[in-house]
């Protein structure tokens, strides 16, 4: 195995993939200048065969669900054994997806669970700031009682009991960032 390049940014790691266009490439999530999904879905318009492997600390289901959906066949996390991720890339080099049982795990129940909308997403982002129904409602233009009821959906989909309880579950699960 050969390091052809090593990008400190989103934007370079894109940049650099199109120079060298290794046989696999090993991506953080989150970064400067582009996250991981954003550089996987961009190396992978370039080339839809491109393989690659998230090599990250972050393993809430959303975040690996994501990477996944991206494109991404690993997913490994930052202190898994060097022999494991070299087993990953020769899995990935020859064809085959790699996740780790228990973050396959993770990855099952996200999808299993019925999943948020875009706008239940924007009202968790405002809840977890502190907002109030009626200041949600204003800063996404609708009315207070449709607030309530993304915020019933949310609820239920989580399977939560309060505002709080579901800020928490949301941040444990990737879909907002506290």
């Amino acid at each position: 195995m050969l390091v052809v390049s090593q990008a400190a940014n989103g934007r370079e790691a894109v940049d650099l993939w199109k120079q060298s266009r290794p046989d696999i490439a090993l991506v953080d999530l989150r970064m400067p200048e582009g996250d991981g999904v954003t550089v996987i879905r961009e190396i992978r318009d370039l080339d839809p065969s491109a393989r690659i492997i998230i090599q990250t600390t972050y393993d809430t289901d959303e975040e690996i669900y994501q990477a996944i959906k991206a494109g991404a066949k690993g997913y490994l996390l930052k202190d898994a054994p060097l022999e494991e991720l070299f087993d990953s890339i020769r899995k990935v080099h020859a064809g085959e997806t790699c996740i780790p049982p228990a973050l396959g795990a993770k990855l099952a129940s996200r999808m299993s669970g019925e999943a948020l909308t875009g706008r239940e997403i924007d009202v968790l982002k405002l809840l977890a700031r502190g907002r109030s129904n009626k200041e949600i409602g204003t800063d996404l233009f609708v009315s207070e009682t449709t607030v309530k009821t993304h915020l019933r959906s949310i609820f239920s989909k989580l399977d939560v009991m309060s505002r709080t309880e579901a800020i928490a579950a949301a941040n444990k699960r990737g879909l907002i960032q506290l």
